[in-house]
């Protein structure tokens, strides 16, 4: 909870039990969101929460820091949302992977400031993030090899397909987010190109499964 004071002549919120931290970061999913992944500074989060250019030092040593804070919390809702879609793979697998195709979308859609932050990766950033971006591959690996079983196909092909659907979803989603693919358009669905590439992709990786058997 915030607490005003008036410091200096000028009302600005005290905030205690880590609640500074925890608007820091929403003003900075909120920034992503409008501005894009590199579009805003430290100072202007602060300045939009109310406190003071050197407050945010207290829990973030830079703004790369304040990202990926931003970005791990993005991971951990997508996979819960991921897992939510799934429902455990009822009521067949095949039926629980295309709700597990809208969810992504759907997810990139309503988090623009999560999901910018999640992708906005750096060489320096990928070992500091890897343990959440991992559990959301995962998650989409355990539905992949549930779909290949459905079907009669062995698990040996699972990794690929999971990182080839990831990557389709990825580049529907971000064409989708820039204007390039819009449901109003004739051929440009994100939903329509997602589905039907994911379903591509999954009767490629069963041939080739069943031939290499």
């Amino acid at each position: 909870m915030q607490i005003k004071q008036r410091i200096f002549g000028a009302d600005r919120p005290n905030y205690h039990h880590g609640r500074l931290k925890d608007a820091l970061i929403e003003a900075a999913r909120a920034l992503v969101a409008e501005r894009g992944p590199a579009g805003f500074t430290l100072a202007e989060a602060a300045k939009r929460v109310g406190v003071t250019g050197a407050a945010p030092y207290r829990h973030f040593s830079d703004r790369q820091a304040l990202m990926d804070e931003l970005a791990i919390r993005g991971f951990t809702l997508f996979d819960e949302h991921q897992r939510q879609a799934w429902q455990n793979g009822k009521p067949d697998a095949m039926t629980a992977f295309r709700r597990l195709g809208a969810a992504y979308l759907a997810f990139s859609r309503a988090e623009p400031g999560f999901y910018g932050a999640m992708f906005d990766t750096r060489e320096a950033r990928q070992a500091h993030l890897a343990p959440v971006a991992i559990a959301s591959f995962e998650t989409l690996l355990m539905a992949t090899v549930a779909v290949l079983a459905q079907f009669g196909a062995p698990a040996g092909g699972a990794a690929q397909l999971a990182s080839e659907i990831w990557a389709l979803s990825h580049g529907v989603a971000m064409l989708s987010r820039n204007g390039f693919l819009e449901a109003a358009r004739q051929g440009c669905d994100p939903a329509t190109i997602q589905e039907n590439g994911v379903a591509g992709l999954i009767e490629t990786a069963i041939r080739r499964a069943k031939a290499t058997a």
